[in-house]
């Protein structure tokens, strides 16, 4: 592979930050009445809110309040970090670094909105390695479709199989994969089914591992 370029998901990636979105979609959703549990959340992770509405509404029915159980799960959220703060993922600071000083450009494909993805990052340091930032309010369609990466891809200048996508969750797999990026898993909160594991080119354990493939 003529690797030129590596896109990043944030969350589950990068920051540790995907168990909490799973633990406080659920306390937010047990808040209003509905039984969440940890299945139902991450079948949601990376997700656009109109796919992420459609499958929460499949599993508690058409009245199943997703505005509102969101607005509690961000109150619920930023509490939590704003007295606990966020850990990147072991070896994040150092793989960045090191893609930094052998000349890939870097991206940041993620479904964070982008004042929360900028705070997010400065508070670990991990800002000033990327070269775009992309978030899904900024295309048509976010994860599971393509359309976040092919715009990585296009604001970085390369084509989608000169670079490489780093994810954690199924549907940014699907979404990578659809882009033609050749796509690399760590798996954070749950392991691949056997239609992901078809669409990698790898799995790697941590962001360490990830390095000999570059």
């Amino acid at each position: 592979m003529n690797i030129k370029g590596i896109v990043f998901d944030m969350d589950g990636v990068l920051l540790d930050t995907e168990k909490l979105y799973v633990k406080f979609w659920c306390r937010a959703a047990q808040f209003y009445g509905y039984n969440m549990q940890e299945f139902h959340a991450l079948s949601i992770r990376s997700m656009a809110r109109p796919f992420a509405i459609e499958k929460l509404k499949g599993y508690f029915g058409e009245d199943f309040d997703y505005y509102k159980v969101h607005n509690k799960r961000i109150e619920l959220m930023d509490k939590y970090i704003e007295e606990k703060g966020i850990e990147t993922k072991p070896k994040a600071f150092e793989t960045l670094k090191y893609l930094k000083e052998k000349g890939l450009k870097i991206a940041l494909a993620t479904a964070t909105g982008i004042e929360k993805t900028e705070k997010y990052l400065k508070m670990t340091d991990l800002y000033g390695f990327f070269d775009k930032i992309i978030c899904a309010s900024m295309v048509k369609n976010g994860k599971p479709k393509p359309d976040i990466y092919l715009k990585a891809c296009k604001e970085l200048g390369l084509l989608p199989k000169e670079c490489i996508a780093v994810e954690d969750s199924p549907n940014g797999v699907v979404s990578a994969y659809d882009a033609g990026l050749n796509t690399i898993m760590i798996p954070d909160l749950d392991t691949p089914d056997r239609a992901t594991k078809e669409r990698l080119f790898c799995i790697c354990k941590n962001l360490e591992e990830l390095r000999n493939y570059i």
